[in-house]
């Protein structure tokens, strides 16, 4: 069984520096209008990709509280073999996963299915987004951040 070597809370307490600019590159799209549900989807997707327990659990959590059904949530990590997701879904996670994963670049076909759904300043956000939760996986996968409870849910304003 793994330990946290670090918690979210120390990241808060000693780097504050550090942790103001990824929470503000956390919170800029959703500023510029991006759904905050949509954001939440890939948000889980990307930290399911990296292996990083405790954004795995936060998004899930703040997902139930945006609405987000237990069927949709469950059915991220196979999104493509789902029905439930929309095209706009279904781009925005593809795009996701594109950059996080960075295997040999971005293909014409995941920036096409994206770019058909998102206007050229929405890309840009969504990319500012997927960016985010990437560097938030960073500290949380790497310090090995314990997870919140439903019971003890950490805020985390906009990771």
């Amino acid at each position: 069984m793994s330990h946290a070597r670090s918690e979210y809370e120390d990241f808060k307490a000693l780097a504050p520096d550090a942790y103001d600019s990824v929470l503000a590159l956390g919170r800029i799209a959703a500023k510029a209008g991006i759904d905050r549900q949509l954001l939440e989807l890939i948000k889980l997707r990307a930290s399911q990709i990296n292996g990083c327990a405790f954004c795995v659990q936060h998004h899930i959590l703040e997902s139930e509280r945006l609405g987000i059904s237990a069927d949709k949530l469950n059915l991220v990590v196979v999104w493509r073999e789902a029905p439930l997701f929309s095209a706009r879904e279904r781009a925005a996670l593809a795009w996701t996963e594109a950059l996080t994963l960075l295997p040999g670049g971005v293909s014409d076909e995941v920036y096409a299915a994206a770019a058909a759904e998102f206007s050229e300043k929405e890309l840009l956000y969504l990319t500012s987004a997927i960016a985010s939760i990437n560097v938030w996986n960073r500290f949380g996968a790497g310090y090995r951040w314990t997870p919140a409870t439903r019971q003890k849910a950490v805020h985390v304003a906009a990771s």
